[in-house]
């Protein structure tokens, strides 16, 4: 049966701007999406942190919007407010309007059960957990606990087979360990395209990168600026006509699938088939704000490598351990030495800062002198990974399992058509305008549904940010605060609600007052 969810999810897909009713301002009518969100039931897989834990200043073994009360290692479970609360707990359990899964995503409720299993593993039978799965355990032995978490994200990324996919390191070491591989500036192709405001990270390993090869930043690193600068757009069109003026002396196109400040989604795709066909050897993307967000199909698109952390919208908790792409093209030794379409080989492999976990896991405890990689982007394995962090990356993918990234894609454009239809009506009705007429905020992020994930940024009036964000901040709304004046706001669908979106308006509605 079609309903009203069904036919926003149409048109949003289509990249129009249906209208919502007169009536979609009430929270009746929030209300009313979400019991037409067939995904609704994932929030409870989250705990979603409470206004009151919000104001927690000390540890008190409490578990925000739970009736759980964690002592000594120990879980207590009681009824619903029947755990004596330590002093410094704050009694208030309504949920808190969570935006920022763009930064830090919500802790999954069995990120405790995965850890728990993990140390009873140590505990209970120590090295041998590297050899071991034990009976009713969630996790692999820990040897194996990389592999299963990349046999679980196939889909997510959009890989041919799990050997395209690895979890290693952090995002900006994955990204080191791939330019040492992709980048291989010769006189001729020495430059590295990429956009002009990548989160700090990417820009401090791209200049890095080109000054280890002796290379000049004016002269090998290329920056795309947008070509509408006041709304901070950069056009397909635009990135494909510089990759046109610099293709014959490029090594490296690198840029995000999203942009993390204004949250615009590029044309990975389109952008990708260019550049290999204008030659560019090799094309790199950072998906730190597009995995777990947007749909992906990595291998289907001819990317040569990505790279990506899992403490945003994977949801695997602060720093996790990162994930990666290789092309299976890059796996074998069918490219001559010569070769324009890659890195050269070195002994039938593709060449990298190689270490003991990339070596095959079949030889691997043979510890032997030669490096014989592992299959695929297991190969580029460096150290032994946590057990501990693949633990919660293991328990953030389970949840993602319980659905797909077609579905979540679904109901985020309604969730941010939603947003913006509201934000919109805010400026209509004046709410924060200037005694000169200008308004209090306006959205950076672009306007298609197409051109964005689950973020919109808003740009705010000189002098509004910090008053905006303290007022926010005091009425339980958690969102992402760059200054001088952009806030981004991210109603991430896993755990999100339409309610809630309704909630984040009427606290920045009395903000501005």
């Amino acid at each position: 049966m079609d309903t009203e969810f069904r036919s926003f999810i149409k048109a949003f897909r289509a990249g129009q701007r249906p209208a919502f009713p007169d009536n979609a301002s009430s929270i009746e009518y929030a209300r009313e999406l979400d019991a037409q969100d067939e995904l609704h039931f994932l929030r409870d897989k989250f705990i979603i942190p409470t206004k009151g834990s919000l104001r927690k200043r000390a540890l008190t073994g409490t578990v925000p919007g739970t009736n759980t009360k964690v002592v000594n290692g120990h879980v207590s479970v009681g009824k619903k407010n029947g755990i004596k609360r330590d002093d410094g707990d704050n009694e208030d359990e309504t949920p808190s309007v969570y935006f920022v899964g763009n930064s830090l995503g919500a802790q999954p409720k069995s990120i405790r059960t995965h850890l728990d299993a993990q140390l009873e593993t140590w505990a209970s039978i120590g090295v041998n957990g590297h050899f071991t799965t034990l009976e009713n355990s969630p996790l692999a032995a820990w040897q194996d606990m990389a592999a299963d978490c990349a046999q679980i994200s196939v889909d997510l990324v959009g890989a041919a087979s799990p050997t395209e996919v690895i979890y290693m390191n952090t995002l900006t070491v994955n990204l080191h360990l791939m330019m040492a591989s992709f980048f291989r500036p010769t006189e001729k192709r020495h430059k590295i395209i990429a956009e002009w405001k990548p989160f700090p990270s990417d820009s401090y390993a791209i200049a890095s990168q080109l000054q280890w090869h002796n290379l000049d930043l004016s002269t090998s690193l290329v920056e795309i600026h947008p070509d509408n600068p006041e709304r901070q757009y950069i056009s397909t069109a635009h990135i494909l006509s510089v990759i046109d003026e610099h293709a014959d002396s490029t090594a490296l196109l690198l840029l995000p699938g999203i942009q993390y400040y204004t949250g615009q989604l590029f044309d990975v795709a389109r952008i990708t088939a260019h550049a290999r066909a204008r030659g560019i050897p090799a094309v790199g993307w950072d998906l730190a704000h597009a995995v777990g967000n947007v749909e992906l199909s990595l291998h289907d698109w001819g990317v040569d490598f990505a790279v990506w952390c899992t403490y945003k919208y994977l949801n695997a908790g602060p720093g996790a351990i990162a994930g990666a792409f290789v092309h299976q093209q890059h796996h074998h030794s069918h490219h001559p030495s010569n070769s324009s379409n890659g890195p050269e080989k070195y002994n039938g492999y593709a060449p990298r800062l190689a270490g003991w976990y990339g070596a095959d896991k079949a030889t691997r405890f043979d510890m032997a002198k030669v490096f014989r990689p592992a299959p695929g982007a297991h190969g580029w394995q460096v150290s032994n990974p946590s057990a501990a962090d693949l633990a919660c990356v293991r328990a953030a993918l389970d949840v993602f399992a319980q659905t797909g990234m077609s579905a979540l894609r679904d109901k985020a454009v309604v969730l941010t058509g939603y947003l913006e239809w509201l934000l919109l009506r805010l400026l209509e009705v004046g709410v924060g305008r200037s005694e000169e007429g200008e308004p209090a905020y306006r959205i950076l992020t672009p306007a298609n549904s197409r051109e964005r994930g689950s973020q919109l940024s808003l740009l705010f009036r000189s002098g509004l940010l910090e008053r905006v964000s303290e007022r926010l901040a005091e009425a339980g709304v958690v969102v992402d605060v760059r200054k001088p004046d952009v806030v981004r706001v991210a109603p991430v669908p896993i755990y999100c609600r339409f309610e809630d979106v309704w909630l984040f308006i009427q606290a920045l509605e009395r903000a501005l007052e």
